[in-house]
Parts: structure tokens; sequence; C-alpha cells
């Protein structure tokens, strides 16, 4: 069962309108501004999220960012050398 609907009118510039219009395939416009507000949403959310967890615990420096994605980018390539090693 799909989730209800509501037909509302909205206003935007003819251009990004007529983009999304030839970008939207056969699910419509409607799909794919739909889903383009959904993606929207979650920004908005997970915004609201960093704001309260840098309220609480301070800014995420750069450098601990480029920390992270070094640990990661090591994490990656310790697995890519043991999945190599055990086939």
């Amino acid at each position: 069962m799909s989730e209800a609907t509501g037909k509302y009118s909205i206003t935007m510039p003819r251009d990004i309108a007529e983009a999304a219009k030839a970008r939207s395939g056969p699910s419509g416009l409607s799909a794919y501004v739909a889903a383009a507000v959904a993606r929207q949403i979650e920004r908005d959310n997970l915004n609201e999220i960093i704001q309260v967890a840098e309220a609480e615990h301070g800014p995420v420096t750069d450098e601990a960012i480029q920390a992270l994605r070094d640990q990661l980018h090591q994490a990656r390539q310790e697995q890519t050398q043991g999945g190599t090693n055990a086939a």
C-alpha cells in the first residue's frame, strides 16, 4: 500500500522545472520532486543533529576529520590486502 498523497501547487523557476521534468523519467515529475524534497529534509535533519552535537561538544576540526579519513583509508587498505592474501 502506498502512502497517502496530496495535490500541491508550487512555483519554481521555469528552467529548473524543465530540467526536472526532463530528468524525471517514467516515474514522473511529481515523484522526482518528492524525492528531491525528501533528500532536502534528510539534510536539514542532519544539520540539526550536527548543530546540537557541536553545541554540546564543540565543532569538529578539519584535522579531526582528516585523521578519521586516514584511519578509514588505512582500514580499507588492510581489508583489501587481507582479502587478496586470503584468496
